[in-house]
């Protein structure tokens, strides 16, 4: 079965910190309403529960699930929220112990009772929750979504539909994994992104394709900057300080700009010695994930705790390498990435819970690489090995994030896989693709085996590694 993923599945728009336990569940929540108004209950319902399994209990309180739920309950967007809204809409239905479903009906709703922590697993992932409405009439309805990484939410009955029914794939050149992808662009004599746009104008027009590719750049861009010049501590009760502010200070000094697009001009002026290059791209990094830990507004890349590796090496393309690049280059980078994404997800996982740190920062990496890779010349079987090398650096990393708050490892992490992005793209590069020995489905297929072998305690439950080493009350 070929499934058709667009680049704008793998890049969201949406709301920090977690892809699979904020954004996941908040749409979820969005997609029971609508299950409520197809069966004419949303105006009969009295009541409503949510339980959440596995993962998303064990952390879920650190991921901010339960106030995801309550804002999806609400009838909020995550893509369109205005986030200083967010504090006032959670102290509201805290303070009153009501909520306005669907921006509608108000209903009694207690968020220490109707949202349950269950420890225990649902059979079919390890993102489980259950919500249940009850009537007036005294009758139930109650449907289960799984948030499977990434901000992609499923239901265990359609998913097994979908593999029952065979669903073709309507775009013109279906990629299942990266031996198709590379055969196209030999058959087709394009490129990466080249393919990729075909694809993605079987779906939208090239001036839709064009708005929303610049929108998540410029999201990036504006998450960048709000991270570069916001200071003070993280919420959560880890007390970590904000990095990037002082890091950004350093580097640029006494710089006069008033917005994002003259602050990129202006950080194009800076010097660029290796250690000023290492200093920015750790410094894009960690702007977005601070700002990712504080609810704020990011681009899910492929998930909200990998979210700073994207746009920290495209960045770094945009400031370092390339003062000329345009909107073309921009939109390239972000086709290549999303493909890679989206085998990642195909042939293995993207979420955590599933697959550990391996899952976000090491495909966000390889997303990275591949992109960074095309946009400097690279031919497509370079921009696999790209790819491939990013990932297999990253094999067998865990999730084990302390106090269940995306920040510590998670907000360094993205530094990390950027940078190592950067040295895949370049070594790929450098590279005859006839001497490569590990093929990007191999090392695709040794990860999800690897995620398989990886013992729970390491998929984003805080069970394990720094989680139980470092204990809250040390910080």
């Amino acid at each position: 079965m070929e499934e058709c993923i667009s680049v704008f599945d793998m890049l969201k728009i949406g709301v920090g910190p977690s892809s699979s336990h904020t954004l996941g569940p908040w749409r979820a929540a969005e997609r029971f309403l609508a299950e409520l108004r197809e069966e004419n209950l949303l105006h009969n319902v009295e009541r409503i529960k949510v339980d959440l399994f596995g993962s998303l209990s064990l952390t879920g309180k650190g991921h901010a699930t339960d106030l995801a739920v309550m804002l999806g309950l609400s009838g909020q967007d995550p893509e369109h929220i205005p986030v200083q809204n967010i504090d006032g809409i959670i102290k509201s239905i805290e303070n009153n112990n009501e909520i306005k479903l669907a921006d509608e009906v108000v209903i009694p709703f207690s968020f220490l009772q109707d949202i349950v922590f269950n420890k225990n697993f649902l059979p079919f992932h390890a993102n489980g929750m259950t919500f249940t409405a009850f009537t007036k009439d005294d009758k139930e309805f109650e449907s289960t979504f799984y948030s499977i990484g990434g901000g992609f939410v499923v239901k265990e009955e359609r998913a097994n539909a979908k593999e029952k029914i065979k669903i073709k794939c309507a775009f013109p050149f279906p990629i299942q994994n990266a031996v198709e992808l590379l055969d196209y662009t030999i058959s087709e004599n394009k490129s990466i992104s080249e393919i990729v746009y075909e694809n993605e104008k079987s779906m939208r027009s090239e001036e839709e394709i064009h708005t929303e590719l610049m929108r998540i750049w410029n999201t990036m861009l504006e998450c960048m900057y709000i991270g570069c010049h916001s200071e003070g501590i993280l919420p959560g009760g880890l007390n970590v300080r904000r990095r990037a502010f002082d890091m950004h200070q350093n580097l640029i000094g006494l710089s006069n700009y008033n917005n994002p697009q003259e602050w990129l001009e202006t950080i194009r002026k800076t010097e660029v010695k290796f250690r000023q290059i290492l200093k920015w791209v750790s410094c894009f990094a960690l702007a977005v994930n601070e700002v990712n830990a504080a609810l704020g507004r990011v681009v899910t890349a492929p998930t909200n705790g990998s979210a700073g590796v994207i746009p920290a090496v495209l960045m770094y393309y945009m400031v370092i390498e390339n003062h000329q690049a345009t909107e073309k280059e921009i939109k390239q980078f972000l086709m290549v990435a999303g493909e890679i994404g989206s085998v990642f997800k195909k042939g293995a996982t993207i979420s955590a819970a599933m697959g550990g740190c391996q899952a976000e920062i090491g495909v966000s990496s390889a997303m990275a690489a591949a992109a960074l890779c095309e946009v400097m010349g690279g031919k497509p079987a370079q921009v696999l090995m790209a790819a491939e090398i990013a990932m297999e650096h990253h094999l067998g990393l865990t999730c084990d994030p302390i106090g269940g708050l995306v920040q510590i490892p998670c907000i360094e992490r993205n530094t990390m896989g950027a940078i190592k992005a950067i040295n895949a793209a370049e070594l790929a590069l450098e590279t005859d693709p006839k001497n490569a020995k590990v093929p990007l489905d191999k090392v695709i297929n040794t990860m999800w085996e690897t995620a398989k072998d990886m013992n729970t305690k390491y998929k984003e439950t805080s069970e394990g590694g720094l989680a139980i080493s470092v204990n809250m009350a040390d910080c």
